[in-house]
C-alpha cells in the first residue's frame, strides 16, 4: 500500500496564513537587488515596490501573496481570511501594480528577478483568477510584462539552466505552464511544451550524481521530471522516465529518495536545504500522481514525498524570519499542489 500523504490541516493553514500576513507587510530586513540609474533611484523598498515590498525580497513577497490567495481559496472559513482579503486589496491595487510593471521597463531593469520571480508572479496571477476577478485584472499589466519577457528570454536560451537555485529553467517553465493552463493561454502553453521537449526530451540516465549542492532549494532532477510529467501523455512520460532515471523502480539513486541533512538551519543559505526537502516532496507527489498505481515507482514516489515532508515541516515551527519569509509558501504548495 502506498504511503498516505499528509494533508494541510485548518490549524496549519491558519499558522501559515499568520506568518504570510506578517511577512508581506514587513519591509525590513530587506535584501535589495536594484539598478541605480541616478541618485534619485536611492529609495526604500516600499517606494520601489509598492505591491511587493515585504518578505525580505521581491520574489519571496510575490509567492507569499500567492500562498495567501491559495489558503483563502482552499479554506473559506479560515479565521485569517478577512485579513488576507484586506491585505490583498491594499497591496494589489491597479496603481501599485502599474508601478511594479513600470519598474521593469526602466533602463537596466528588464532582467530583474528573471526568471524565478517572473514565474512566481504568473503563479500568483493563476491563483487570483479563481479568487477575485478585480484583483486578477489589476495584475494583468504586470503579467503582460512577465509573459512577454519569458517568451523573449526562453526563445534565446539555447541551453537550459539546471542548477538547484533561482535560475532553474524547468521550475520557471512549470510555474508559467500552470498559469497558461489556468488562463487558457494557448500560445504560452504550446511554447512551454515545445521548449521542454527541445531542452529535456532526449535526456537519459541523469543519475543525480551531484545532488544536492550545499545551497540548493530545488532538485534539478526531480524538477525536470515534474515538468515533463506535466507536458507528456502518461504513456510517453513513463517511457521518458525509464530513460531519464532508470533506477527508480529499485529506489535508486538513493540520494533522491533520502531527505537531505540540514546541519545549521539558522544559516540562511544552508537553510535552503529545508526548501529542497519541501521541493522534493512537492515533486515526488506530482510524479506519483502522474504514474499508474500499478507502477512500482508510484508507491516509491509517495513514500519519498512523505519522508521529505516529515523532515522539513518541523524546521518551520520557529520564529526565524530568514526561514519563514519564504519556506512556508513552499510548505503550502508541497501539501496542496
Amino acid at each position: 500500500m502506498s504511503a498516505v500523504f499528509p494533508i494541510l490541516t485548518p490549524a496549519q493553514a491558519s499558522e501559515f496564513a499568520r506568518l504570510g500576513l506578517a511577512n508581506v507587510r514587513r519591509e525590513y530586513p530587506h535584501y535589495v537587488q536594484h539598478m541605480l540609474n541616478g541618485p534619485e533611484d536611492v529609495r526604500a523598498p516600499r517606494a520601489l515596490h509598492p505591491a511587493f515590498y515585504g518578505s525580505y525580497d521581491w520574489h519571496s513577497c510575490v509567492h507569499q501573496h500567492g500562498m495567501l490567495v491559495r489558503l483563502a481559496r482552499l479554506f473559506p472559513d479560515l479565521p485569517e481570511r478577512g485579513e488576507i482579503d484586506r491585505v490583498l486589496r491594499e497591496h494589489l491595487t491597479a496603481e501599485n501594480l502599474a508601478a511594479e510593471a513600470a519598474y521593469f521597463q526602466a533602463p537596466g531593469r528588464a532582467f530583474f528577478e528573471r526568471p524565478y520571480g517572473w514565474a512566481w508572479l504568473l503563479k500568483l496571477a493563476a491563483e487570483l483568477r479563481t479568487y477575485d476577478t478585480g484583483l486578477a485584472g489589476n495584475i494583468a499589466p504586470l503579467v503582460t510584462v512577465m509573459r512577454e519577457g519569458l517568451f523573449a528570454y526562453l526563445t534565446a536560451l539555447i541551453y537550459p539552466i539546471r542548477h538547484g537555485v533561482h535560475n532553474n529553467t524547468a521550475f520557471a517553465v512549470k510555474l508559467a505552464l500552470d498559469y497558461a493552463r489556468a488562463a487558457d493561454d494557448q500560445p504560452l502553453k504550446l511554447f512551454c511544451t515545445s521548449r521542454m521537449a527541445f531542452w529535456f526530451g532526449h535526456d537519459t540516465d541523469y543519475g543525480a550524481r551531484w545532488e544536492p549542492s550545499g545551497e540548493d532549494f530545488l532538485s534539478p532532477a526531480l524538477t525536470e521530471a515534474e515538468v515533463m510529467a506535466a507536458v507528456l501523455p502518461t504513456e510517453n512520460f513513463t517511457r521518458w522516465l525509464d530513460r531519464f532515471l532508470p533506477g527508480l523502480p529499485a529506489g535508486e539513486p538513493a540520494r533522491l529518495f533520502d531527505p537531505v541533512k540540514v546541519s545549521n538551519p539558522t544559516d540562511p543559505k544552508i537553510a535552503h536545504l529545508i526548501g529542497l526537502n519541501l521541493n522534493r516532496a512537492w515533486c515526488w507527489r506530482r510524479l506519483a500522481s502522474a504514474l499508474p498505481d500499478t507502477d512500482v515507482r508510484h508507491s516509491r514516489a509517495r513514500e519519498a514525498a512523505v519522508r521529505h515532508l516529515e523532515a522539513a515541516l518541523p524546521m518551520l515551527n520557529v520564529d526565524d524570519f530568514h526561514r519563514t519569509h519564504w519556506l512556508v509558501s513552499f510548505a503550502v504548495y508541497a501539501l496542496t499542489e
